[in-house]
C-alpha cells in the first residue's frame, strides 16, 4: 500500500527563509555596539558634463565638520565619519539597518580635471562636488567654412 504525501509547494522556501533570517540575526546580534559602528561605503554618482565632472555622495545625518576631501596625484578621496547618537538608550532599539562609523572613497581623476577650482556643497544629506574640466580638455567645434575653391572643383567635376 502506498502512503500519500501532502505537496506544500512553498514549504522549501519558508524553511530558506527561516535560515537566512537566523543567519542575519546572529550576525546584527553578535558584536553589540561594534556591529552597529561597522564600516560602512556611502553611495556615489559620477558623471560628466561638457565642462565639469560632478560627484554625488548619499551622506545623510554627516555633519559636514567631520568630512576631508582631498586631491593628492590625481585621485580624489572623499573621508568622513557619520556618528551613532545615544540620543536613546542602546536597550530600547528594536532594528538598527543602518551602519555608522568612518568612511572614505576614492577616485581617479582624469589630468582634464582642474583641481584647484574644485567646489563642495552639502544640501539635504548629500555632497555634491563639482571638478571643472580643464579649458584645454572642454570640446571644441570647429566650423568649417566652404570656400569657392571646393565649390568649383566640385563644378568642374
Amino acid at each position: 500500500m502506498r502512503t500519500l504525501t501532502r505537496w506544500e509547494p512553498f514549504r522549501g522556501v519558508v524553511t530558506l527563509q527561516d535560515h537566512i533570517n537566523r543567519l542575519f540575526e546572529d550576525l546584527v546580534g553578535r558584536g553589540g555596539e561594534e556591529s552597529l559602528l561597522a564600516a560602512w561605503s556611502p553611495a556615489v554618482d559620477v558623471y560628466e558634463t561638457e565642462h565639469e565632472l560632478v560627484v554625488k555622495a548619499d551622506l545623510p545625518e554627516v555633519d559636514p565638520k567631520d568630512l576631508d576631501i582631498r586631491v593628492e596625484n590625481n585621485v580624489l578621496t572623499i573621508r568622513g565619519e557619520r556618528k551613532f547618537e545615544k540620543k536613546v538608550n542602546e536597550d530600547n532599539y528594536l532594528r538598527v539597518e543602518r551602519a555608522y562609523g568612518s568612511f572614505s572613497r576614492s577616485f581617479s581623476l582624469a589630468n582634464s580635471v582642474n583641481a584647484e577650482a574644485i567646489k563642495a556643497d552639502y544640501h539635504n544629506g548629500v555632497l555634491t562636488l563639482t571638478l571643472p574640466k580643464r579649458e584645454e580638455a572642454k570640446p571644441k567645434q570647429i566650423k568649417v567654412n566652404v570656400g569657392n575653391g571646393a565649390a568649383a572643383a566640385a563644378a568642374g567635376s
